[in-house]
């Protein structure tokens, strides 16, 4: 596979399509049959996390911090997906909302096979290959079979120490009800019975989430864990005195966390945000997760207690809740079981010690996270906190850090007399709880807090700093992909550009007052945003390749996103396809679009780099005869990116960085042949297989040695230069001669 110039066409492998002798006539564009399922999509990607795991390639603790990332990708899933899909049927809805038309009944019972297909090879693979390997190394999760008796010594004085306190046995009768169980908390079914009485009774005890899911055996050497659900179970009896227990058996509540917020009756919306999140603990159940050999009657009691059905029931046959093994992952030392270490590179244009300012200045600057640091970013905000010349600086903030630098020098800058304003998105999904406790930290420093639209997410990502010097007022932008946040930016792939253009700069200007204030719909020279701009932008771009192709001109699309679900788009993208415009996506997840549908789609691959880091940037590139136009932002092709967020897509209009996301980030991701997979016209997926002779191209690998490459490249340019060392003349010998006096 061949990678892009600037002047050229990005090049791909392209798969023939065999002609068919009698065609049959295209669908509709609008024909459901042409569309994925939003959630069988995303089931599909987490089929793709998982496949990590599987793969015996990958380090051993990596592969088990895949499997965790599996288990904690399914919970969201179960939280904000499925709990929506249940209320529709409960409200009897018998229609699907997206352009696959699925009814929400067939979606859930989808949903339930497709899941128990994924639990059953994620623990296929924990039994016969993690666990195993895990013993091998020195690391072990020990079961009861296996305690020895110092073991079970040591176990008995930490419980009764430190477990023991914390522990509240719930009983289950006509005077005490089932108890509202925490989402997603571990908790123990007990029945049992009193010494003289055969009557089985039930109990509950929650294990508590405020402990280490596994208990260090300190009499072990190496590293051997017992589950702390094993520890309680083993020590039921200290918990029912004079009791006899019949069987204990785990089990795991999944709650609806999705909420709704009337946009005509709030007055409050920080008010509305906390009230919804206390909500959301005692939201009703969607899924139970319980041991496979637990008694019938246990099930049955909890799914009657729950209000739940059959289909919502998973038998784990293992250790419930793969989420605790990020525990096993983070233990010290194991470096040969992890990948190997990196640490984010700078960019050749922040030299060290330089003023950030006059960095922007001199030349527009991309940065490429992870491999490129994220502390540029931070350098940005944290200059312009302290520097006497910066007047004011606004910013969105979607997801930060527990301990975010970004917030801290808003802070700081507000303490030092600066105009400071921060745009913090409190619906941001499961961070609302932290970005309500950040909204109040920065009022009391004295930073305007704003929430944004109370009908729309503030998505984009966005700093702008205002500056007083030499010629006058400056300011200088910062734009990106992803969030400021600097512990994903660590682990997700995003891209950052900072420039001080006075376009770019005017219309930041006028978002941040379009957010804040009262003002109609700027006319912006650069920025596309969403809601208002960007669907109707992007199929107009999508729409010129067509008509380009049409004229026997050159089409081509490339993107790299996240997801794409808005029918808008894809139908858009199939009228491309059949005027024969090449489009290649790089979708690391939901993707509706069927490609190579005969007549339909037959010019459209589809593919997904699942890796080490998490592919988080968005790229668009337009072949626009010749003239590439590029595109980077916040916002996927989804429907809630185009029509229920503020979002802000931009171009990168500099010849050297437009060539660098072309032939660098495009083509390179394209051009993966380890971890890049394709979409097939079934939905599945496959890995994409090398040629005969064609080297191994990891996409991500690559990326790294570039950053690497390019911090080096800094490092020679940036070294004083010694003077020349200058070879000597060779010294020619004086020949003396002697004159002969005349005789």
């Amino acid at each position: 596979m061949s990678v892009a110039s600037l002047n050229g066409e990005v090049l791909v492998h392209e798969i023939a399509v065999p002609q068919r002798k009698t065609p049959e006539p295209a669908p509709a564009l609008d024909d459901p049959s042409l569309y994925f399922n939003r959630e069988l999509s995303w089931l599909e990607f987490n089929r793709r996390v998982l496949e990590e795991a599987l793969d015996r390639s990958v380090p051993l603790l990596e592969r088990l911090k895949f499997l965790a990332i599996f288990g904690s990708n399914l919970d969201e899933f179960f939280m904000v997906r499925v709990g929506g899909l249940q209320q529709k049927v409960q409200a009897g809805i018998a229609v699907g909302s997206g352009a696959d038309r699925m009814p929400p009944r067939e979606q859930l019972e989808r949903i339930s096979q497709t899941v128990r297909q994924l639990i059953a090879d994620a623990y296929r693979c924990w039994r016969e290959e993690l666990l195993p390997g895990l013993e091998k190394e020195g690391i072990f999760i020990r079961a009861p079979k296996d305690l020895t008796d110092e073991n079970r010594k040591y176990l008995t004085d930490m419980f009764r120490r430190e477990i023991f306190p914390v522990l509240t046995p719930l009983a289950i009768d006509q005077g005490h009800p089932f108890p509202h169980l925490l989402n997603k908390s571990l908790n123990l079914a007990v029945i049992l019975h009193r010494p003289r009485s055969q009557e089985k009774l039930l109990a509950v005890v929650q294990v508590p989430a405020v402990l280490p899911r596994f208990v260090p055996l300190a009499s072990e050497k190496g590293s051997a864990f017992v589950p702390l659900e094993t520890v309680i179970r083993l020590h039921l009896h200290e918990l029912f005195p004079g009791m006899q227990i019949d069987k204990a058996n785990v089990f795991r509540v999944t709650r609806n966390s999705e909420y709704d917020i009337d946009n005509d009756e709030v007055e409050d919306l920080l008010k509305a945000i906390e009230e919804e999140v206390r909500k959301r603990r005692r939201g009703f159940a969607v899924r139970l997760e319980i041991e496979a050999d637990a008694p019938p009657e246990v099930g049955n009691a909890l799914v009657q207690a729950l209000d739940l059905e059959s289909m919502d029931v998973y038998p784990i046959p293992d250790l419930i809740d793969t989420t605790g093994l990020f525990q096993i992952h983070g233990l010290p030392g194991y470096a040969t079981l992890r990948d190997p270490q990196f640490v984010p590179q700078p960019v050749p244009e922040f030299a060290p010690g330089a003023n950030v300012f006059a960095a922007i200045r001199a030349r527009d600057i991309l940065v490429h996270h992870p491999y490129e640091s994220f502390g540029h970013v931070v350098d940005f905000i944290e200059s312009a906190a302290t520097d006497e010349r910066v007047l004011a600086i606004k910013q969105t903030l979607y997801r930060t850090s527990s301990d975010s630098p970004v917030v801290k020098a808003l802070q700081l800058a507000a303490d030092n007399g600066k105009q400071v304003t921060a745009v913090i998105e409190l619906k941001a999904r499961l961070d609302e709880e932290r970005n309500i406790l950040w909204a109040r930290e920065l009022e009391k420093a004295g930073v305007h807090v704003v929430f944004g639209f109370i009908g729309l997410k503030t998505h984009c990502k966005v700093a702008l700093v205002v500056r007083r010097e030499e010629d006058g007022i400056r300011r200088y932008v910062h734009l990106a992909s992803g969030n400021y946040n600097p512990q994903t930016a660590r682990v997700y792939t995003d891209l950052g550009f900072f420039t001080c253009k006075t376009d770019f700069c005017e219309d930041a200007s006028a978002l941040f007052n379009y957010l804040t204030g009262y003002c109609e719909l700027p006319q912006f020279r650069k920025l596309i945003v969403a809601p208002s701009r960007m669907q109707s932008f992007m199929v107009e771009k999508i729409q010129q390749e067509t008509a380009n192709q049409r004229a026997g001109k050159t089409g081509r699309i490339i993107a790299k996103l996240n997801g794409l679900l808005e029918p808008a788009i894809v139908q858009a993208l199939y009228e491309a396809s059949r005027a024969g415009v090449k489009f290649d996506l790089v979708c690391r997840g939901i993707c509706a679009l069927r490609p190579q549908v005969p007549g339909v789609s037959d010019n459209i691959r589809v593919y997904s780099v699942v890796d080490r880091f998490l592919e988080h940037s968005r790229v668009f590139y337009f072949h626009n005869n010749g003239d590439p136009q590029v595109y980077i932002g916040s916002a996927d092709w989804m429907d809630r990116n185009l029509s229920r967020r503020v979002e802000v897509v931009f171009p990168v209009e500099t010849p050297e960085l437009k060539k660098r996301l072309i032939d660098e980030v495009l083509a390179i991701s394209l051009a993966d042949n380890v971890k890049k997979r394709e979409l097939l016209p079934d939905g599945s997926y496959r890995r994409v297989e090398r040629g005969p002779g064609e080297p191994a191209l990891r996409s991500q690998e690559r990326f790294l040695e570039l950053a690497a490459q390019n911090a080096q490249r800094r490092l020679i340019e940036a070294a004083p230069q010694k003077p020349p060392v200058l070879t000597p003349k060779p010294v020619r010998a004086k020949i003396t001669r002697k004159r002969t006096a005349k005789t």
